[in-house]
């Protein structure tokens, strides 16, 4: 039996005047999507636990089978996973944004979605003034990197109150920055961030093409090394995951799946779609699951961008879904699930913790279907699945 899991991350939105009272999701052209929902089983799913905070950590710890409730220490552990960080009990991780700041608000989250070159050149930079034995920058992709903090206390320092900068878009700083003991450790670091970043040459030159300048950093996400049981312990098969995220592929690591690179994928409107598809199915040649996760959909919520959400969901469906689809056609060997990790609604510009809605086709399962895939015919089912993890555990269940 092969299992195929595909997440659009932050598909789901809420209806949107601009169309006419639709979500993108009902406007889009997805007739595979509306394929798997109409002959397989389909509905809601709460990916996000109750009072946890609605981020792809969470929803995709959820999808991948785990309770984020009892083994989430943090998303930058998950990160620094991926990037090969061996995290010792006395180091904290923290995601290390480089963001915009526009007359002391929060201008964008991304910096215009800086280039892995771009932003290395800058985290080099940092390292070489801010680095001590007890504070050390690691490069990521884009605008995603880490900072890793050496500490006697801990878990104090995992507790400091950190805000997403995506939940604070067009919003001043002030009110967000970081609070509590050992916080004025992070003040520091990310006022001092300006002071070099402002005048660097990488900004310059992106001021000067009307790019958005990396020109401060933004902690969060932070947390100590978990400790998580292999997927092949808990569901008795092994398997891939393809992202472009560190998290996603962090997760990835944690639990023993084999991270495949994909040439071409960026985390962004412009991914290697069908690429994604191709090395999913190649991977199921020696193993039997496979978690692909792609970032678009999320980023066009972020940006606030109807139109381009749209575009994502329809290269999605057709590249991804639709590759998929068509090489299982005709074939009983096989499960596939299609689910976003958590909304990520345009009129919010952020994620929320409403329920999502899911499709799932294959071997065994129920159908149970809805005319076409989208929100609004889901919640005519209701709540199939009060946890991502019940889902993936009815989704892995033996025959």
């Amino acid at each position: 039996m092969k299992y195929i899991v595909l997440v659009p991350d932050g598909m789901a939105d809420y209806p949107l005047a601009d169309l006419g009272g639709r979500t993108p999701l009902q406007v889009a052209n997805k007739p595979n999507m509306d394929f798997i929902a109409q002959n397989g089983l389909a509905g809601l799913v709460q990916t996000i636990p109750d009072k946890m905070p609605p981020g792809s950590e969470i929803g995709n710890l959820a999808l991948m089978g785990y309770d984020p409730a009892t083994c989430f220490s943090g998303r930058a552990p998950l990160e620094a996973a991926n990037l090969g960080i061996e995290l010792n009990d006395n180091e904290v991780a923290f995601r290390c944004n480089l963001v915009t700041i526009e007359n002391q608000n929060m201008a964008d989250y991304s910096a215009g979605h800086i280039s892995h070159k771009e932003a290395s050149v800058l985290i080099d930079t940092l390292n070489q003034h801010l680095k001590t034995d007890a504070v050390r920058f690691h490069a990521g992709k884009s605008y995603r990197h880490l900072m890793v903090v050496k500490t006697d206390d801990p878990q104090t320092v995992a507790k400091i109150k950190c805000t997403p900068p995506h939940d604070i878009m067009g919003q001043e700083i002030k009110r967000h920055l970081p609070q509590g003991k050992h916080a004025e450790i992070l003040l520091s670091l990310m006022e001092r961030s300006r002071d070099i970043l402002n005048n660097h040459s990488v900004n310059q030159v992106r001021i000067d093409l009307k790019e958005n300048p990396a020109n401060m950093i933004w902690l969060w996400g932070q947390g100590q090394r978990p400790s998580l049981t292999s997927f092949s312990d808990k569901f008795g098969v092994k398997g891939s995951v393809i992202s472009a995220v560190d998290l996603i592929n962090g997760i990835g690591k944690l639990i023993k799946l084999n991270v495949v690179t994909v040439p071409g994928i960026t985390g962004y409107y412009d991914t290697n779609y069908l690429g994604k598809a191709q090395y999913a199915l190649d991977s199921l040649k020696k193993n039997d699951f496979v978690f692909v996760h792609v970032e678009a959909t999320d980023e066009a919520g972020h940006n606030g961008d109807i139109r381009m959400k749209i575009t994502c969901i329809e290269r999605f469906d057709k590249d991804v879904v639709g590759t998929v689809l068509k090489h299982f056609k005709g074939r009983d060997d096989f499960r596939i699930l299609v689910v976003p990790d958590h909304a990520t609604p345009i009129e919010k510009r952020t994620h929320t913790s409403d329920p999502v809605c899911f499709c799932m086709l294959g071997n065994n399962i129920s159908k149970d279907g809805i005319s076409e895939f989208n929100e609004a015919t889901a919640k005519e089912k209701g709540l199939k699945f009060p946890s991502g993890e019940a889902m993936m555990e009815y989704f892995m269940r033996k025959i």
